[in-house]
C-alpha cells in the first residue's frame, strides 16, 4: 500500500506525465539528488523548486550511482524507499529513479523548463547547465543555505 501523493514512475511513464502537464499549460521543473536521509534542507529545496510554479519532477540517483557519488556504505536507504519518501511530499508531482552517472539523460528526455539546484551551486557552476540550456530550459538556484547533509546527520548519529 502506498500513501504517496506523487507518482513514482519509470522514464517512459514520466515522459507521458510531462507531456500531459505541458498540455495543461504547466511548466516542468526538475530537481534531483540522492535524498539518502531526508532532512529539512531537502524539504526546503523541493518546496522552493515547486514554488517556481509548475509540475515538479524529482530524479533520484539509483543505489549504484549514489554509492559512486557518496562512497561505500551508501546509500543508507534503497532507491525505492528514498523515492517513496520523496513522493510523499506535498510539493512533488512525480519521482523517477535514474541510473546514469549524471542527470543529463533525464534532462534530455523530459526537457524541463527549469532545472532547480540547491544553494551549494551557482547558475554558472551547475555541471549539467549546458544541457539544460541546450534543451531550452534555464537553471534556478533554490532552497536555504547548504547547512544540512545526510552525511553530517549520520555522523552525528554514529
Amino acid at each position: 500500500m502506498t500513501t504517496s501523493s506523487a507518482s513514482i514512475v519509470d522514464r517512459a511513464e514520466l515522459i507521458t506525465l510531462v507531456q500531459a502537464a505541458r498540455s495543461e499549460g504547466k511548466k516542468v521543473i526538475l530537481a534531483n539528488g540522492c535524498f539518502d536521509i531526508l532532512h529539512a534542507g531537502h524539504v526546503r529545496y523541493l518546496t522552493a523548486a515547486k514554488g517556481l510554479g509548475g509540475f515538479l519532477v524529482v530524479g533520484i540517483n539509483s543505489d549504484q550511482q549514489a554509492r559512486r557519488l557518496k562512497g561505500e556504505g551508501r546509500p543508507y536507504a534503497p532507491a525505492n524507499e528514498r523515492a517513496e519518501v520523496i513522493a510523499s511530499l506535498k510539493a512533488v508531482d512525480a519521482v523517477t529513479i535514474f541510473n546514469e552517472p549524471t542527470v543529463e539523460e533525464l534532462i534530455r528526455a523530459i526537457r524541463p523548463d527549469i532545472h532547480a539546484k540547491g544553494t551549494d551551486y551557482t547558475a554558472g557552476s551547475v555541471p549539467e547547465g549546458d544541457v539544460v540550456r541546450e534543451c531550452g530550459g534555464r537553471v534556478a538556484i533554490v532552497g536555504d543555505p547548504k547547512d544540512h547533509s545526510s552525511t553530517d546527520l549520520f555522523a552525528r548519529l554514529g
